[in-house]
């Protein structure tokens, strides 16, 4: 007697449960999960492609390429940034924790800190820390052209010396160049580098945390010092770039 064995059929994409729809936020969400387990350098098209389970040319319609997606995440980053101050005191005081968020969350990813040195962002949370920095800034009564020029060196300030840290802190050869660095400074001959020798105590002082706050007061007591350079009539053209001189 035959037996017969029953196999189920197939189902049809109808029985299937129906996949979320395709949203940049979605995107985003799922590249800053792909960043927190696997790093930057696997945020790519294909990977978030695999990870919603769709085509990598679908992601297009929604984000140009993927270093636009790297930007869209920094953005969505900043989110934590711009939350309400709990910070009392003066107006420096805020500036400098606003200051500090933005840098711990850059501290957090070295690769993200380092492509931030190199694109101009423009997402909505990126204009909400530059909105509170500037209003800040008026706060201190600082005047519209410094304020408007020096919140451009305060964040280049912020990011430059978090991709710095960041990034020796991930290095292996870091400990090591620091110990050589101190060992040189302290040990330097004072007929040949008096003025290492006299400072080095110095050279050597104070925390990265107080060195950071320090060298945000320094760049606000030179906007405040030094008046911005009249711009030419007209010449609207916002560059960061240094101009080549023929």
């Amino acid at each position: 007697m035959k037996t017969h064995k029953h196999t189920s059929a197939p189902r049809s994409r109808r029985e299937r449960p129906a996949k979320p729809a395709l949203t940049r936020q979605g995107i985003i969400d799922a590249a800053l999960t792909i960043l927190r387990e696997e790093g930057l350098h696997k945020v790519t098209m294909r990977r978030i492609a695999e990870a919603l389970d769709t085509g990598p040319a679908s992601l297009y319609v929604y984000v140009r390429d993927t270093a636009d997606l790297h930007v869209q995440i920094l953005d969505a980053l900043l989110a934590e940034v711009t939350e309400p101050s709990l910070a009392e005191g003066t107006w420096r005081d805020k500036l400098k924790e606003l200051l500090t968020r933005y840098s711990h969350v850059l501290f957090k990813y070295p690769e993200i800190a380092r492509m931030t040195l190199s694109r101009h962002l423009s997402g909505p949370n990126y204009l909400a820390l530059l909105e509170q920095l500037l209003a800040l800034l008026k706060e201190g009564n600082m005047a519209d052209r410094e304020a408007a020029w020096v919140v451009d060196l305060l964040l280049l300030y912020a990011t430059a010396i978090t991709a710095e840290h960041s990034t020796r802190e991930s290095s292996v050869e870091a400990v090591a160049e620091d110990s050589a660095l101190v060992e040189a400074i302290s040990s330097s001959d004072a007929s040949v580098y008096p003025s290492i020798a006299q400072l080095s105590h110095e050279l050597l002082s104070g925390s990265s945390s107080d060195r950071f706050a320090w060298g945000i007061d320094v760049l606000l007591s030179g906007a405040f010092s030094t008046p911005g350079i009249i711009a030419e009539p007209g010449k609207t053209e916002f560059r960061r770039t240094i101009e080549r001189q023929e």
